[in-house]
């Protein structure tokens, strides 16, 4: 679904849309390379503080989060192998978990009885939280990270508390994914941090592509470092999808960071020719 609308900021005027099964309005992205000005404009990242919801020197992260408190185990020694990221916990996982909550808490968004697949789930935390707000969760990841993301469900949902579920499945982003994750398909995508380099980002929309039909919402959030990556994201993203930025003041207000940006995306709907 995509509702259009049009509002006027700064003199000018902004496209605005609900996405998807997201109802509030988010800015509609027409151009990659103009959206990124802006955002680094207006945010200025680098001059605000890294890592304002973590600790990676932690062996656990403590979040209170649908009434409760989560416990996230870390690693932080396994920061030391090459390309492992997802042992601790980054900012923008926080920043999505706890805006899910708050989209759930205001009604812009449901997730009682959802589908759901987090992509490179890492520690869980995600995942976990949409879990407990109802949905029914497949937690994916590279296979030596499935042990840690095993434990952190056990800790936080697996205590006949959570009203969703939470499974874990292996999947490598570009891979044909397991039938579990595509039958039915998942009616949200969840991603934190997973765009960071150009071979990811083809292979993540090669998988984005793969899990998602019409009826599918991507809610995609991570930190603001390399424009490049991004903006060859963002240009390659809509090919496929309609892409919107959610903007900060829908977010839950003590978890907002100008170092963090969040999309949602939707895919698009199929062209029909006549002479096929």
């Amino acid at each position: 679904m995509l509702t259009m609308g049009v509002e006027e900021v700064g003199g000018e005027e902004e496209e605005l849309a609900a996405i998807g099964s997201y109802l509030a309005p988010v800015r509609l992205i027409k151009d990659s390379a103009g959206e990124i000005l802006v955002m680094w404009a207006i945010q200025e990242p680098t001059i605000a503080k890294p890592n304002s919801f973590v600790r990676h020197s932690s062996l656990r992260l403590h979040l209170d989060a649908c009434g409760r408190q989560l416990t996230i185990s870390q690693s932080p020694s396994s920061m030391s192998t090459p390309g492992v990221t997802g042992a601790v916990m980054w900012d923008s996982g926080v920043v999505l978990g706890k805006f899910l909550e708050q989209a759930v808490d205001s009604g812009m968004l449901l997730l009682q009885g959802k589908k759901v697949v987090e992509l490179g789930s890492g520690c869980g935390l995600v995942g976990c939280i949409a879990a407990l707000l109802g949905a029914q969760v497949v937690l994916t990841d590279l296979p030596d990270r499935l042990r840690l993301l095993k434990k952190n469900i056990e800790a936080n949902v697996e205590d006949g508390n959570a009203s969703g579920s939470a499974t874990v499945c292996e999947l490598e982003w570009g891979d044909d994914p397991d039938c579990k994750l595509i039958d039915p398909l998942p009616e949200f995508i969840l991603g934190s941090d997973v765009i960071y380099s150009e071979g990811a980002v083809t292979d993540l929309l090669v998988t984005l592509n793969q899990l998602s039909g019409t009826h599918t919402t991507t809610f995609l959030a991570g930190e603001l470092r390399n424009d490049a990556v991004l903006e060859y994201f963002l240009e390659s993203a809509m090919e496929d999808f309609i892409v919107g930025r959610v903007d900060q003041t829908q977010w839950h207000p003590d978890y907002c960071s100008h170092r963090i940006v969040m999309f949602v995306l939707v895919k698009k709907p199929l062209k029909m020719g006549f002479n096929e």
